[in-house]
């Protein structure tokens, strides 16, 4: 455990050795390399602010208005149906929203079912296997400029809603063999 403890420490400093060996080796203007991209990673960090600004909005307007609460008592008999637990339903339509507003569901599930639990196990897997699809689409499409997704939005939730559907069937026959 302590090599792998001394592993993850080294790890990146090593990575930034050998990516500065090579340029220096390869004769690259490192410097310059460096402030150049610097620079390319501030004009994107600028140009994907309103879609960011934007996925933000919308997110605590749902919130706050209650809106999210409304969806998850109007979509409790499907996920019944499905299977899906009643506590990971938050987590089911916050995941694709937010990655910190899905982290604080996860933690409020696991601090309340705690990590053992159906919820919890559901939960984590859940959160290993789903996406924040609109965050990331709002940073990579807003770097790039694309101002369509009318194919990546139905493919990314249907995607998500496997990865919820596969959470909950891989605990309901792991736990029933443990």
């Amino acid at each position: 455990m302590e090599a792998m403890a001394m592993v993850s420490i080294l790890a990146i400093p090593a990575m930034i050795t050998v990516i500065l060996l090579h340029g220096w080796i390869k004769k690259v203007p490192l410097y310059d390399s460096f402030v150049a991209g610097g620079k390319e990673g501030f004009q994107t960090a600028v140009r994907i602010m309103p879609y960011l600004v934007a996925i933000f909005l919308a997110i605590g307007l749902m919130r706050k208005s209650g809106a999210m609460d409304y969806l998850i008592q109007l979509l409790m008999p499907l996920a019944r149906l499905v299977g899906i637990p009643s506590e990971v339903l938050p987590l089911t339509l916050m995941r694709p929203l937010s990655g910190s507003g899905s982290l604080v569901i996860l933690k409020d599930i696991i601090g309340t079912y705690g990590a053992d639990s159906f919820p919890g196990r559901v939960a984590a897997t859940m959160m290993g296997s789903a996406e924040t699809i609109f965050y990331t689409m709002a940073v990579y499409f807003g770097a790039i400029g694309v101002q369509r997704s009318r194919h990546t939005v139905p493919a990314a939730l249907i995607a998500h809603f496997a990865s919820v559907i596969a959470s909950v069937v891989v605990w309901s026959v792991l736990l029933r063999r443990l």
